[in-house]
This record gives structure tokens, C-alpha cells and sequence, in this order.
């Protein structure tokens, strides 16, 4: 359904912009951040610029406020120089891993079990999870800019809540990586998350609110949207899948370190996403939980993380 661009800042919904008007928003906020070169050349895309003009409603002055921040926070982390021997001691739980396969729509999916948690270092999930993030867009086809979160809830419990990762992790990924959550599936969540995520309700937007789902192996709904998304000989057990080979630190060690060998050069020859997005069906929140949203008229970030629990981790965020 197409939105009134005039009423879509009261409305808390996205602005709907034809081609040409999304170009002009583009190039006016690539005017206003100034030149580039080297890697923030790259990296401003204008997939990239048209993500941040969708996290701030095509607002071009907060859009370029924010792209600049985050070319500060770039400059300054590096989080493309991030390798798998720097971060390898926080991945051995397998607590944060992309997945050896991708959703039905080519999104990469990123697989998450907060109940691994093994560091009690801040700055040391963070970091990983900026790997896993970076490593994740890395491998997305060109023409897919969004992942899927899976978040397996098993043996999770309030021990395993850190409210300084959470608003760490939170301020990272709405910050520095908008727009680039798909969909979030909060598996066999324990009864006590639901209340706290309905809780934080107010502070999502309608559109964030409904990309996080609520799913259980014992629904039958469940199942059916699963097999929706995924093909069930590549997905994993632990998710209704039929695939029970488990986590294998030593098998994804391999392939990190493969994919480290090729960031040099996708940061040199600019072999960025496609400047045209997927936009990939959005499911209702009705399909698998009972819960829906309302708009907000608060400017906010996709902000799945600020929900999230630590990086290990389900931090809301987009």
C-alpha cells in the first residue's frame, strides 16, 4: 500500500518515492557529506546513502548527519580490518555464526544463541559482533542488502542479560548498520521475554516493531512459515530443519579465514551491493505471534537491538 509522503512522518511509515526522487534525495546527501575517497568512497554507495535516508524517512539533513557519523566511527574502528584471529577466543561457543546457507529470498542469515555467551568483555563481543556483521553484508548477492536473524533461546535465562552489552550493541547497530535487518526470528523465546519485548514496544517503529518474530517448534504455524523461508534439508535441527550437523568451530574457522583472504580486495575495487534493493515481502506479525504495531511518530532508527539481549545475543536492532 503506497503511503502519502506528506503524511508519512505523523504516520510513523516510510515515505514511498518514485526512482528518480530517491536519486535526487541520494545525490543531495552525497552533496552534503562532501567528498569521499579510499574506503569511505566505497562504502557511500548509493545503496548505502539510500539505506540511511530510509532509517531517517528521506530526511536529507538527518540522513547526511548520520552517514557522517558513521564515517567518523569507520575511520576511527575499522571494522572492515577486523580478523578472524582477533575475534576467534568469542566465537568459540558458537554463539554468533553466519549460517552455511541463505533464506529463500538470498538473505544471509546470521545464527544467534545468547545462551553461549562466554566472555564477560565488552569491548570483545562488540567486536565480534562487528565481524559478524561486516562478514555477513560481505556475503550477500548484489542484488540483497538485508539479513535474517535466528535466535535460538535454548538454555537462556536472565543470567544470560547484560543491559551494558544491550545498550552497547543497540547504539552500534542502529547507528552504523541501518537497514540492514530483514527479519528476526526469536525461537522457543521463554515466557518471560515475550512481556519484556511488548514492553519495549513504544520505542520501535511499526516497521522494525514487525520484522521481529516470535517462534515456537511445538506451532504449527510455525512450522509452515519456516518452510516458507528456508529449505529444511539446509536448516539447521534446532530450528524444525533437518539438518542436526551442529556447529563445528574448526569448519568455520576455515571459512572465515577464507573470507578474510578477499576483504582486501573488496574494499580496493569497490564490489559493493547493487544500488537497487530487494524489498522482499515483509510477513504479518499476526503469522507468528499475536502481536501487532502501531505507528510512532518518535524519529527512531530500525531499532531491533535495543531490545536484544547481549551480543551474544539478541540485540534488537535493524
Amino acid at each position: 500500500m503506497s503511503v502519502d509522503p506528506k503524511k508519512a512522518a505523523t504516520t510513523g511509515q516510510e515515505k514511498m518515492l518514485t526512482s528518480p526522487e530517491q536519486q535526487a534525495l541520494i545525490n543531495e546527501v552525497r552533496r552534503l557529506i562532501g567528498p569521499q575517497s579510499g574506503k569511505a568512497s566505497i562504502f557511500c554507495s548509493d545503496a548505502c546513502i539510500s539505506r540511511y535516508l530510509r532509517a531517517r524517512n528521506w530526511n536529507v539533513k538527518k540522513a547526511a548527519k548520520m552517514l557522517k557519523v558513521t564515517l567518523k566511527w569507520r575511520e576511527e574502528y575499522k571494522p572492515e580490518e577486523i580478523r578472524w584471529e582477533d575475534v576467534a577466543h568469542e566465537a568459540e561457543t558458537g554463539k554468533i555464526y553466519r549460517s552455511n546457507y541463505i533464506d529463500k529470498h538470498g538473505r544471509t542469515v546470521l545464527v544467534m544463541r545468547p545462551s553461549r555467551q562466554n566472555s564477560k568483555s565488552t569491548k570483545g563481543q562488540i567486536k565480534y559482533l562487528v565481524y559478524c556483521m561486516e562478514n555477513a553484508i560481505f556475503n550477500l548477492p548484489p542484488e540483497q542488502e538485508q539479513m535474517v536473524w535466528l535466535i535460538d533461546f535454548q538454555g537462556f535465562n536472565m543470567s544470560h542479560i547484560s543491559i551494558k552489552v544491550t545498550r552497547e550493541t543497540a547504539h552500534v547497530l542502529q547507528e552504523h548498520y541501518p537497514e540492514r535487518l530483514g527479519l528476526a526470528i526469536l525461537y522457543n523465546a521463554p515466557k518471560f521475554f515475550e512481556p519484556f519485548f511488548t514492553m519495549v514496544k513504544p520505542i520501535l517503529e511499526t516497521k522494525t516493531y514487525n520484522k521481529v518474530k516470535f517462534a515456537y517448534s511445538d506451532d504449527q504455524n510455525t512450522k509452515k512459515i519456516m518452510e516458507d523461508l528456508f529449505d529444511f534439508d539446509q536448516l539447521e535441527s534446532a530450528f524444525g530443519g533437518n539438518d542436526d550437523t551442529g556447529f563445528d568451530i574448526n569448519k568455520y574457522a576455515d571459512r572465515m579465514k577464507e573470507d578474510d583472504k578477499k576483504i582486501p580486495a573488496f574494499w580496493t575495487t569497490g564490489n559493493t551491493p547493487s544500488s537497487v534493493p530487494t524489498h522482499v515481502p515483509s510477513l504479518d506479525s499476526s503469522r507468528l505471534d499475536s502481536n501487532t504495531g502501531d505507528g510512532s511518530d518518535n524519529e527512531k532508527l530500525d531499532s531491533f537491538p535495543d531490545l536484544v539481549v547481549d551480543t551474544g545475543i539478541i540485540n534488537p536492532n535493524q
